[in-house]
């Protein structure tokens, strides 16, 4: 459909399908605001997707087969367009990683037992997923992690430690991301396991950030046992299916973060009186659009597979774009001002906004992959 005129019974439809997503949200969006960290944060997103899974708006872009609804590219873009309107608890939050990551995998590369098993429980909002990718040492470069999955017989007895795992105090499993081979090297020998968290071995302790919430943490694994068939891609090609995961992160996950900053800037415009700053909200406004319509261009031509590398540019602008945003509201409200202050004040945007360029690849291996990925240029000295 990506660059197709539509008809007017298409046209029909797709008004019909924003009101129905209109009057849902209006009738179901919480009045209260999603815990940050802990316990209190698992329960409100496990509420809220199970509300989601009962009215049928749970699982938009997965397959029918799988008990989702198979939504096209333009109807996914209504939804969120909708979802930002109405102010809905916002998509990064501790089932960010079962919908969009550990799911759609499993959807593109997982056994039948494993989809079987798993997806209807994150789809119904009966369990959390956090990521296991990033260590010490081995964030940005995903390739050198250390930690070992040792196969003996039908199991694998992880060693190592993983870092930056989000929500990993209160998930039931985690994506992980271990080195199978111990005579491989770089993007050889690695394999996609899932990790249930209450496995014996596993250790987990919450990092408060800067911007105050406990949601990070870090995993350590002593000798931590898991069935052989909780591999997914295959033994020894974790790597393939990493990329898999990261394309669906950097791609169209954030769709609703990145229309929701929209809507962000407009209110800054409607707030600010100061002429100088009205004049950097309207270079902001430009750049909200220009990721809009990237994002849009991305969902609708990928509307069959896997997102590819183009999604790295997405991510890299709506990261640096958030944190512009952020800068100028506390120029447009002042530092001591209610809307800067406290938990889900424009503070805490900006503060939390440093991890943007962080989390998913730092910006400047979102910047090498788009130079050599995107664009073809040759790959720079490592």
């Amino acid at each position: 459909m990506a660059g197709e005129a539509l008809s007017a019974g298409e046209s029909d439809d797709l008004d019909g399908f924003r009101r129905e997503a209109r009057r849902w949200l209006l009738a179901n969006v919480p009045d209260e605001w999603a815990p940050s960290d802990g316990p209190a944060a698992r329960d409100f997103v496990l509420r809220w997707q199970q509300r989601q899974h009962q009215g049928g708006w749970a699982g938009l872009t997965w397959p029918k087969e799988y008990g989702g609804r198979a939504l096209s590219p333009i109807q996914q873009i209504i939804w969120f367009e909708e979802y930002a309107a109405a102010a809905a608890p916002s998509t990064h939050n501790a089932s960010f990683v079962g919908v969009n990551h550990a799911g759609p995998t499993l959807i593109a590369c997982g056994t039948p037992a494993q989809r079987e098993f798993h997806l209807p429980k994150i789809l119904r909002g009966e369990v959390l997923w956090c990521q296991g990718f990033s260590e010490p040492g081995s964030g940005s470069d995903l390739a050198s992690l250390r930690t070992s999955g040792r196969v003996e017989g039908d199991q694998i007895i992880v060693s190592g430690q993983k870092i930056w795992s989000s929500y990993a105090d209160v998930a039931d499993y985690q994506e992980l991301l271990i080195r199978t081979d111990p005579t491989s090297a770089r993007h050889q020998g690695l394999s996609w396991v899932i990790c249930p968290m209450d496995a014996p071995g596993i250790t987990v302790r919450p990092i408060e950030t800067m911007a105050g919430p406990r949601k990070f943490c870090e995993v350590f694994y002593d000798d931590v046992r898991l069935p052989l068939d909780s591999v997914v891609g295959g033994l020894n090609k974790g790597w393939q299916t990493a990329m898999s995961t990261l394309g669906f992160e950097r791609g169209t996950a954030s769709l609703a973060l990145q229309i929701s900053l929209v809507y962000k800037v407009e209110e800054l415009i409607e707030r600010c009186q100061e002429p100088v700053l009205l004049a950097r909200l309207a270079d902001l406004r430009a750049e909200a659009a220009a990721l809009r319509a990237m994002t849009y261009r991305f969902a609708l031509s990928n509307e069959h597979g896997t997102p590819g590398s183009e999604g790295s540019i997405i991510r890299l602008y709506f990261a640096e774009l958030a944190q512009r945003v952020a800068t100028a509201a506390l120029e447009v409200f002042g530092i001591g001002a209610p809307q800067v202050l406290g938990e889900h004040g424009w503070g805490f945007e900006y503060l939390d906004g440093f991890s943007e360029t962080i989390a998913g690849g730092t910006a400047e291996i979102q910047r090498n992959i788009i130079g050599e990925r995107v664009l073809g240029l040759p790959r720079g000295a490592r």
